[in-house]
C-alpha cells in the first residue's frame, strides 16, 4: 500500500535527481534508472510518477522555471526603485541556487534539446519572454521604452552568455564577477540615456 503524502516528495526527489544526473553527464542523455537510483526509488516508481523519461525532463524544466520565477518574485518584492528591480533580476539569475554547476548544466542541456523539442523550445520561450518583460519594465522607468527593451535584450544575452562561460570552466562559479559585469553594462546604458 502506498504511503500517503509521499508522491510530492518522491516527485521532487526525482526532479532533483534529474538535475544532478544532467549536471554530471552534461547532457539529457541520462537513463531513467540512473535518475531513479539517485532519488532512492525504483525505475518502475519513476515511470509511475512521470511516464517516460521525456515527461520527467519536461517536469524538470518546468521546475527550474518555477524556482527561478519564485526567487525573482521574492527579490522584486524587496526592491524599491526601478534600478533596484533591474539589479534584483540580475542577482537572482546568478544566485547560489540558480548558478550552481548542476543547474547551469541543466539549463544548457535544455537549450540544446530545444533545437529538437517543440515543448522545450516553448518552455525556454516562456523564460526568455518573462526575463525580457521584467527587465524592460524595470528599465522603462529609467530610459525610453525602446532603449529599455534593447538594454533588456543585452542583459539577457549577457546572462545566457555567462551561463555558457560558466559551463566551460572548472571549479566554483563566481557569481559576484558575473553580477558585476552585467551591472556595468546596465550602468553604461543608463549613462547614455538622453
Amino acid at each position: 500500500m502506498p504511503k500517503l503524502g509521499m508522491e510530492p516528495l518522491r516527485r521532487r526527489a526525482l526532479i532533483d535527481a534529474a538535475v544532478a544526473a544532467i549536471g554530471e553527464a552534461g547532457t539529457l542523455d541520462v537513463r531513467m534508472s540512473d535518475i531513479a537510483g539517485r532519488a532512492g526509488v525504483s525505475a518502475a516508481l519513476a515511470h509511475h510518477y512521470f511516464g517516460a523519461k521525456d515527461d520527467l525532463l519536461r517536469a524538470t524544466m518546468r521546475s527550474l522555471l518555477a524556482d527561478l520565477t519564485r526567487e525573482t518574485r521574492i527579490a522584486l518584492a524587496r526592491a524599491v526603485t526601478p534600478r533596484q528591480r533591474a539589479s534584483a533580476i540580475v542577482a537572482v539569475n546568478f544566485s547560489e541556487p540558480q548558478f550552481s554547476p548542476d543547474i547551469v548544466a541543466a539549463w544548457l542541456a535544455f537549450y540544446v534539446e530545444a533545437q529538437r523539442s517543440a515543448e522545450m523550445r516553448r518552455l525556454l520561450g516562456v523564460y526568455a519572454r518573462r526575463l525580457h518583460s521584467n527587465l524592460t519594465h524595470a528599465l522603462s522607468a529609467l530610459m525610453p521604452r525602446v532603449q529599455a527593451a534593447r538594454t533588456a535584450e543585452g542583459v539577457a544575452a549577457l546572462i545566457d552568455g555567462l551561463y555558457i562561460r560558466r559551463a566551460l570552466k572548472h571549479g566554483a562559479p563566481d557569481p559576484a564577477s558575473a553580477i558585476a559585469l552585467v551591472e556595468d553594462y546596465i550602468t553604461l546604458k543608463l549613462g547614455r540615456t538622453p
